[in-house]
């Protein structure tokens, strides 16, 4: 069905404001063309003030896409198409998906804490046992490579330093060996940290402080979290193609 004036006035738009259209839209569009032109408004915000340069905020989208709390596969492409348009390297996209990556060692910075709180309900634990010195040379190594640390390591480097240490290696590698600026490697965290799907509020304080400590300005950072806050559309783009299935199923045509 050819688009209405309106209809294509909106996709023009976007377009223009976006740099971008895909086939994710298009179903929204013809449905509900307002709903798009208000979704356009409001993630457009970053695009307008322009705190962060353009692949860095493409960078931001892959992160908050490509990780295992979201993981919306179209946005992923759309967003690395977008990078290398603007002259991304693939090795500074994948050092953004290896800092993604990390998200899955949260399960122990949340877990570890209820497992000694229990342990000490229990009786089984009288409180944190003095660091070795080979744990001590873990603590150094981690804050050395990673530039920081926080009291939510302590119980995991004491129960278990192999699980410690391999984490260790294994966060470094885009610290050691990648090319993006700390600040950029740290609005990375940052995104997918405040993202609805995964909110873990200790590492989002920790890793705005990091930010800031790299030079980030706040204006830098609410314009990753304003990146991060449209994420929920996606549960627009991936069910209105499948409603517009069903209404062609069921004979309905688009009003």
């Amino acid at each position: 069905m050819a688009l209405t004036t309106r209809q294509e006035e909106i996709k023009q738009e976007f377009i223009r404001v976006r740099g971008a259209w895909s086939d994710t839209w298009e179903g929204v569009l013809r449905l509900d063309p307002e709903f798009l032109k208000a979704y356009l408004d409001l993630s457009a915000v970053p695009w307008r003030k322009n705190h962060l340069d353009d692949k860095v905020k493409e960078f931001i989208y892959i992160a908050i896409d490509a990780n295992a709390t979201h993981m919306y596969l179209p946005g992923v492409r759309q967003h690395i198409r977008a990078a290398l348009k603007l002259g991304a390297t693939p090795q500074e996209i994948m050092e953004v998906l290896e800092l993604s990556a990390t998200l899955g060692i949260h399960a122990m910075n949340v877990g570890v804490p209820i497992l000694v709180e229990v342990l000490t309900e229990k009786g089984l634990r009288t409180g944190p046992a003095a660091l070795t010195e080979e744990q001590e040379r873990m603590k150094a190594e981690f804050t050395r490579a990673r530039g920081y640390w926080h009291a939510f390591w302590d119980e995991m480097l004491e129960l278990d330093p192999e699980m410690f240490e391999a984490y260790t290696e294994f966060s470094s590698v885009p610290w050691r060996c990648g090319t993006l600026e700390p600040k950029v490697k740290e609005f990375v965290y940052i995104a997918f940290d405040t993202a609805a799907t995964h909110l873990y509020v200790k590492g989002l304080k920790l890793h705005i402080e990091n930010a800031l400590g790299h030079g980030a300005t706040p204006q830098e950072i609410l314009e990753v979290m304003e990146i991060a806050s449209v994420l929920g559309i996606h549960g627009v783009t991936a069910a209105a193609p499948i409603l517009l299935e069903e209404m062609e199923d069921a004979g309905l045509g688009e009003a």
